[in-house]
């Protein structure tokens, strides 16, 4: 079992559901890759046992027991170059070999679109594999749902139901930048749940002088308060992504989305906004901490079928829950297409009912 990408709740909610299932059978053991396929790659070999009493009660913890990261991976693992550059190597057939070797018959691999194209990639070399969709983001179209988005959510309404009171104290205009790289969802139902008179994502392109005139509205006399919630993914119109290129890290190959809400707040400023206008960067506080009831209850589900499929042997398949079954699709279908929140989706169309501007 491995778990990669970033970190999200209910990760160890699954590792104990595959576990728990997986000792109703004879003869199987479940075996952990620390940090995902690095515990594998690494010699020596950093593997972790996980029976009953290695997984008692962590379903209520956050993060995960074995470790995870979206760097490196058996595709492209780094290595220092002789000028002292960092390059990468493909590490694949040797994991395999090194996988046959410890005599492991499945692999079951818990991560997002990116941890899933690698899945993929492993299956097509002969890996006997089975994925099970991770992500905060909410960005695998090929389910209704992942686990962890609802946690990220209920993290980001809290902070804008926090933020709004600070607001109306002090007659200003707040900033929320929440994740979800080029997927609105978690910024949309915050919005919503909490609020927020403009919501801003990456799938409408905003005029900041429209963002403005609603900020405008919400203000009599210099009183008054508004809340904006951001994706970090979010671009005013014919504009790219705010990103950070400073901060890189050797083997992390995504484009790093950082600076959305402070980009936002010198534009308002610059099209002559008035108001004192403050931004809070949600960040990792949205991936940690005791998952939601709901994703722990997804997460069991996904885990327990996970390890069904490897008793039934169907392998080069992904998890996945559509209302109200769970099920699985292949891993081709699962990272076919973007979960991207399209523009008439029933949820913007509701946003837009309640009076929030996207900034369109």
């Amino acid at each position: 079992m491995v778990t990669g990408g970033g970190d999200c709740p209910g990760l160890n909610a699954v590792i104990r559901a595959i576990v728990k299932r997986a000792s109703k059978e004879k003869d199987w053991e479940v075996v952990g890759s620390i940090e995902a396929y690095n515990g594998i790659l690494r010699e020596p070999t950093e593997i972790m046992i996980l029976d009953d009493a290695a997984v008692s009660g962590i379903h209520i913890r956050g993060g995960t027991i074995i470790g995870t990261t979206n760097k490196g991976g058996p595709f492209a693992w780094p290595v220092k170059l002789p000028d002292g550059t960092w390059g990468e190597a493909d590490r694949s057939d040797e994991m395999l070999r090194k996988l046959q070797y410890l005599g492991i018959d499945a692999v079951i691999s818990i991560g997002g679109e990116g941890s899933q194209r690698i899945s993929q990639m492993l299956y097509e070399k002969g890996c006997n594999i089975i994925g099970v969709p991770k992500t905060i983001d909410n960005d695998l179209s090929a389910t209704d749902v992942t686990f962890g988005f609802q946690t990220s959510v209920q993290v980001a309404t809290e902070a804008v139901d926090k933020l709004v009171t600070t607001a109306a104290s002090h007659n200003r205009v707040f900033i929320l930048e929440v994740m979800g790289r080029y997927a609105g969802w978690i910024a949309l139902n915050a919005a919503i749940a909490g609020g927020a008179e403009v919501c801003l994502i990456p799938e409408i392109e905003y005029d900041i002088n429209k963002v403005l005139d609603k900020v405008n509205s919400r203000f009599s006399r210099d009183r008054g308060f508004a809340i904006i919630v951001v994706a970090e993914g979010a671009r005013p119109k014919g504009g790219e992504f705010a990103t950070n290129s400073i901060d890189q890290v050797v083997g992390y190959n995504n484009l790093k989305l950082a600076g959305a809400a402070a980009r936002l707040k010198q534009e308002l400023t610059m099209a002559g906004c008035k108001y004192d206008i403050r931004e809070t960067v949600l960040g990792h506080l949205q991936r940690g901490g005791v998952p939601v009831a709901y994703d722990r209850v997804l997460a069991t589900q996904f885990g327990v079928k996970a390890f069904e499929m490897v008793l039934e042997g169907k392998f080069g398949r992904m998890v996945n829950y559509r209302h109200p079954n769970v099920g699985s699709v292949s891993l081709l279908e699962a990272i076919e297409q973007y979960n991207f929140v399209k523009p008439d989706d029933a949820l913007v169309t509701a946003a837009r009912g309640v009076g929030i501007s996207f900034g369109d």
